[in-house]
């Protein structure tokens, strides 16, 4: 079976190509057959195109003039075409999945793409504005690319409809309930297969353990899973919410807001604006909202990059705390996404904060780049993972498991 994986951000398109026995899915991630990237970050209106393949074929190109679809349908001719061509035609192509942000109360696990889930994606499209649109725009670009092939939504939220009410109720007016106003949690893709596959490193089985996973990237969040469900995230109504981000704000106090939009002339879209991209590191720091920057900028001197940095740790640590009142005690501390898996400055420092939970990070193995490995000394009575998270691995399985339903 052949699934395509569409994982569509703000301003970039990622692709993958796997094939999976129909018999049974591999126990560990394999490598797709063919990735591509298309990314619109550069001069408006140029798409610059990456493609490579397992073989180790590659292709880079700078499209201008053309819109998203074109820009898609370019890529996606490179997978029958070419160096990179990895098929002979496109109608191989068992299964699409798509990674979709946002998915509501209704949607708790992944469905076949039906006009209904397109126009509940639209309707959502308001709590993920960034996300959820661009999701839809690359289903409606498949349907015209590759006509009647079955699509797949994989929504992020779904993982999170677990946890129970008292954690994802807000305490406002019980209005807000009948409304829809609620913690759903976001990157559950990333906290799902993170999860499973720290049962598999410990050896253990999942429905036994409590994880705390922290997929640190540009956005941020921490789980608690226990017996294998989400019971308690930081991300909330919207991705918003929760720990310091690279440009977003995270939790702060909500009166902030009406003193800014009463007394400073702030518009419900310049406060969009400063929360989501002029916040976070970025907003302390003035320097970047790259943990790798800002960690230069450190090493030079800046006062600002260091006070930036002793936020997002004490934020990471007291929400890690909360995590635990939640689990009632922990079996392995993971790590993953950009900063996660590769900084090793921000691990030992949200791990040396838990000592007293006889939690003892390795400090030789924690600077190794370790990838799918216990960092943890054999005497911690806690297992630290770090683990690289396969969102687009993650898509592909569930897209095999509902075909095999």
């Amino acid at each position: 079976m052949k699934i395509l994986v569409l994982n569509a951000g703000s301003s970039s398109q990622k692709s993958c190509l796997y094939e999976i026995a129909d018999e049974a899915l591999p126990t560990q991630a394999p490598q797709p057959l063919w990735e591509g990237k298309v990314n619109w970050t550069q001069d408006h209106g140029v798409a610059e195109i990456e493609v490579k393949t397992a073989t180790g074929a590659e292709v880079e190109k700078s499209i201008s003039g053309e819109s998203p679809e074109a820009h898609l349908a370019y890529m996606l001719n490179t997978l029958t075409n070419g160096a990179t061509k990895v098929i002979n035609q496109l109608s191989e192509i068992d299964l699409v999945g798509h990674r979709v942000v946002h998915g509501g109360q209704d949607y708790r696990e992944s469905v076949v793409i039906t006009e209904d889930v397109k126009k509940a994606i639209a309707d959502l499209s308001n709590l993920a504005p960034e996300h959820n649109p661009a999701a839809l725009s690359g289903i409606k670009a498949i349907e015209n690319i590759l006509g009647e092939v079955t699509q797949v939504a994989v929504f992020d939220t779904a993982f999170h409809s677990t946890i129970p009410d008292a954690a994802a109720i807000y305490p406002g007016p019980y209005e807000w309930v009948e409304q829809g106003i609620r913690r759903y949690g976001f990157h559950g893709i990333s906290h799902q297969y993170c999860s499973a596959r720290a049962a598999q490193i410990l050896g253990k089985d999942l429905a036994s353990l409590r994880l705390i996973t922290c997929h640190l990237g540009n956005g941020c969040s921490l789980t608690a899973i226990k017996n294998g469900r989400s019971i308690d995230t930081t991300m909330g109504f919207t991705p918003l919410e929760g720990l310091m981000m690279g440009s977003r704000s995270g939790s702060i106090d909500p009166g902030i807001l009406i003193h800014l939009l009463r007394y400073c002339n702030y518009s419900v879209e310049k406060l969009d604006s400063v929360l989501n991209k002029a916040s976070g590191l970025r907003g302390i720091s003035g320097v970047s909202s790259d943990m790798r920057e800002v960690t230069k900028a450190i090493a030079q001197g800046n006062t600002r990059a260091k006070l930036a940095w002793d936020i997002y740790v004490h934020r990471l640590c007291s929400n890690i705390g909360a995590m635990l009142a939640s689990l009632g005690g922990l079996d392995a501390l993971v790590f993953t996404a950009g900063v996660g898996e590769n900084s090793p400055e921000i691990r030992q420092a949200a791990c040396e904060a838990f000592g007293f939970l006889r939690l003892k990070v390795d400090l030789k193995k924690n600077q190794q780049q370790p990838v799918d490995e216990d960092i943890a000394t054999p005497d911690s009575e806690v297992r630290i993972l770090v683990i690289h998270t396969q969102e687009d691995w993650a898509i592909a399985q569930q897209c095999w498991q509902l075909e095999k339903k």
